[in-house]
């Protein structure tokens, strides 16, 4: 890096520092000599700073200096400062006093910046330099005492006392220098003393030595060679004794700066001029030269304002005969605005939560534009971005911070462009593109897909079926966003709901956990909760409702006519009947719902189809012709009612109709109906063991009335060989004529018997409709005489009362 950058940076340095010392956190300032040592300490940066070593080391402290070299560097164990690069000042400030180092301390977690200045102090290192070895004159014999013939300038890069003091002149009779004050505008001059005569001495050599006011003192030297010449007794003139030019930086090479001209009062060779660049700046040199022969001032390289804004050059007209006048031309650079903003990152965060505070600092940045006045100035803006705004906390120092709330599940990631632009016409600018990823917090409950659920199972299913699935999803990230499923404690009809279904933790699958029966449950509901797995957990519910579907699992069953295995019930239909005569209605129902449920009566079996029909759908079964005498008094209809389920379930009624007009007509027809009947094998079994255990109790009865009778009797025989008066003693409602009965007068029975003793029923309801036959066709007698016998049972201790109970303990009529 040369000299006038490094210059132009740290006098930028330095007024940052100024314009910023009262917006920093805080600023400290060092003086330290060049050319120190590596590892020089330069300062104890914690104690000035009032800083814990600690709190350097957890924020992370470092030195931030831009794009420049790095001279000075933290060591954040010690807390002190130490030169970390040898620092040369002239190299670093050229000729610029006062020479200092600005940099910044950054600190994280908070974040927090510290300006020090360390200001470089010059010592007497380098020693006054002339750009050429020598110094040649031709100096005409004629030449007036009093002559000055203008030396070349010597360079000290040092400054202050270390810079140039002043010339000395070796010792000479013919010269003596023009005294010389370090900082004014005058030239080194050497005066001629006496006049020369070249027949005494041709060439004269003197010595220039330059010194420095430094301790020790530094010198460097020039030989001046003078050649005396002939004749030439008038030295050129400038017409100006300055030449000013201003020119822009972007100029072109080739570009006119000014003219010098000057003249001489001579004439032939003697009065023709020459000009040439005697004294220049370093790097000057390069940029300037001059038309030997017309003394125009011509641009021969690339300024660039932001190295240097000003050049002084010596312009030198001589004649042939060694005589010349200087003057100086002083040239202006003007700058124009050809440097873009830089952009540096002092401090960036790559990620941050979603729940931070409008107003988190996320970058530092430092913005530098070289550039002068209105080119100079900076501004930075967003790309339309409304969650963040950048302000400037100082002079090029600007800040990335939020600006409203960040929703992660809106935008995982922002692409965050920052341009920066100048003032200048053209205005230019730069962009950085700052990358933040958004971390998630746990701010979204999981959400089901429905409000609520409707799920359908058909009934009779298998434990363990899988009934539907219910899905919740959770917009935030990884671990907060994985849901589990739990089944809320409820009941359904006093059971608890776990026993009716239960729910994957994992998938949300709902399983059935018992088979279901459509008759006794037909629709249930509960809750399932889903919950996330964040810290603290979230969670919502829904409402889930099963219905049962049904199956066709039940038959038909038929609530009338009455089925039993004892009496037959027979339909009376007088002889007398019309087409459509009601015989009676067979009624069914079915516990299925639906089409399960609709039933329909077809006539299957039938003595006489051509007289009954039954309704299909009201199962009335009526005639369909007129009764004639010819029709058979015993008629047996076999009608079978179906449901409309797939398949079809049915049941079959027998139904017994009696074509007659009156009871003993229908008694003598169904005389011969026991052998139609189908015997139940389990009600016989039972029967038969009923008889053995009534069996075993007569005979242990029997057994025990004897034994008590033989006791009574050897009693009485005792009691009559006493002479003791004997009383007789007979038990309540005891007949003497029926000794053997033991059954008291209260228990009278209704019996109505059928031709199967097994099947018998010992209870006699009376008819409940005039229609209804109920008939025993074993018995010989008719109902009259049944009637009759009745009354003849009431009579107490009748001989009929013994022969009932035989009937009773045989199971038959006499």
């Amino acid at each position: 890096m040369s000299k006038g950058t490094m210059t132009r940076q740290v006098g930028l340095l330095l007024f940052v520092a100024f314009v910023s010392l009262s917006l920093v956190s805080g600023q400290v300032s060092y003086s330290i000599s060049e050319e120190m040592a590596k590892g020089s300490l330069v300062g104890n940066i914690a104690q000035d700073l009032g800083l814990d070593v600690k709190r350097l080391k957890s924020g992370k402290a470092r030195i931030y200096t831009g794009d420049s070299t790095e001279y000075i560097e933290l060591n954040k164990e010690r807390g002190v400062l130490v030169i970390k690069e040898r620092i040369d000042r002239e190299v670093l400030c050229g000729q610029t006093t006062p020479c200092a180092l600005d940099f910044q301390i950054i600190l994280e977690n908070p974040m927090q910046f510290y300006s020090i200045t360390v200001e470089i102090t010059d010592i007497n290192d380098n020693s006054p330099v002339f750009k050429n070895s020598e110094i040649k004159f031709d100096i005409s014999e004629v030449a007036k005492i009093g002559s000055k013939f203008v030396l070349e300038k010597a360079l000290d890069d040092d400054v202050g006392i270390n810079g140039l003091r002043g010339y000395s002149l070796s010792s000479s009779d013919t010269f003596v220098l023009n005294p010389y004050r370090k900082g004014s505008s005058r030239n080194v001059e050497m005066v001629l003393k006496t006049h020369l005569d070249r027949e005494k001495q041709e060439q004269l050599s003197l010595v220039l030595t330059a010194t420095d006011g430094g301790e020790p003192q530094l010198s460097g030297t020039i030989l001046i060679t003078i050649t005396v010449l002939d004749a030439n007794d008038n030295a050129p003139v400038c017409s100006q004794t300055e030449y000013t030019c201003k020119v822009k930086e972007n100029s072109v090479k080739g570009t006119v700066l000014t003219t010098v001209s000057a003249s001489d009062a001579d004439e032939g060779p003697h009065g023709h001029i020459t000009y040439s660049i005697s004294n220049a700046p370093k790097g000057a040199f390069e940029l300037f030269d001059i038309e030997k022969e017309s003394g125009v001032v011509m641009l021969m390289g690339k300024l660039d304002y932001e190295k240097f804004q000003h050049y002084e050059i010596d312009v030198q007209a001589s004649d042939e005969g060694g005589n010349s006048d200087v003057c100086k031309v002083v040239i202006e650079v003007l700058d124009t605005n050809d440097n873009s903003p830089a952009i540096n990152i002092m401090s960036a965060s790559s990620s941050i939560s979603e729940d931070v505070k409008p107003g988190t600092v996320l970058t530092m940045m430092n913005i530098q534009d070289p550039d002068s006045n209105e080119n100079g100035k900076v501004h930075c803006a967003l790309d339309e971005n409304t969650y963040f705004t950048i302000t400037s906390t100082s002079n090029n120092f600007f800040t990335l911070v939020t600006d409203s709330e960040l929703d992660r599940e809106r935008s995982s990631q922002y692409n965050i462009t920052v341009t920066c632009s100048d003032e200048g016409v053209p205005s230019l600018s730069s962009s950085v593109t700052l990358t933040l990823q958004i971390s998630d917090v746990n701010d979204n409950a999981p959400v089901f897909e429905r409000s609520s659920y409707e799920a359908y199972i058909v009934e009779n299913n298998t434990p363990g079926l899988s009934v539907f699935t219910v899905k919740a999803r959770d917009a935030d990230w990884n671990q907060n966003a994985r849901v589990s499923y739990i089944l809320e404690d409820s009941s359904v009809h006093g059971v608890p709901v776990s026993s009716y279904v239960s729910v994957s933790a994992d998938s949300g699958v709902i399983h059935a956990v018992r088979s279901f029966d459509y008759e006794q449950i037909k629709d249930f509901h509960f809750r399932v909760k889903a919950q996330d797995g964040g810290s603290p957990p979230l969670s919502s519910n829904v409402t889930v409702k099963i219905l049962i579907q049904d199956q066709n699992d039940n038959p038909p069953q038929v609530l009338y006519p009455v089925q039993t295995g004892g009496s037959l019930v027979a339909e009376l239909v007088p002889r007398s009947a019309d087409v459509g005569y009601l015989v009676t209605k067979v009624v069914a129902v079915d516990v299925d719902s639906g089409q399960n449920a609709w039933l329909s009566y077809k006539l299957q079996k039938a003595t006489d189809r051509a007289l009954f029909e039954v309704g299909s759908q009201n199962g009335e079964i009526r005639t369909i012709r007129q009764v004639t005498d010819k029709d058979a008094v015993k008629q047996r209809l076999s009608v079978i009612v179906e449901d409309n389920g797939q398949p079809s379930r049915s049941a079959t009624v027998v139904v017994n109709v009696a074509v007659a007009d009156s009871f003993p007509e229908v008694l003598s027809e169904f005389t011969d109906f026991t052998h139609d009947k189908e015997y139940n094998d389990n009600l016989t079994f039972y029967l038969v063991l009923a008889l053995a255990v009534v069996s075993f109790l007569f005979i242990t009865c029997v057994v025990v009335i004897i034994s008590v009778k033989i006791y009574r009797w050897r009693q009485s025989r005792v009691l009559y060989h006493s002479n003791l008066p004997v009383i007789p003693y007979y038990p309540p409602r005891y007949s003497d004529t029926l000794g053997t009965g033991t059954l008291q007068h209260v228990y009278n029975y209704e019996v109505c018997r059928t031709t199967d003793s097994r099947k018998s029923d010992c209870k006699l309801d009376g008819a409940g409709s005039q229609n209804v036959l109920i008939v025993d066709p074993s018995s010989t007698g008719t109902m009259q005489r049944i009637q009759s016998e009745k009354s003849i049972l009431d009579e107490p201790d009748s001989p009929l009362e013994v022969s009932y109970r035989l009937f009773i303990s045989s199971g038959k009529f006499f």
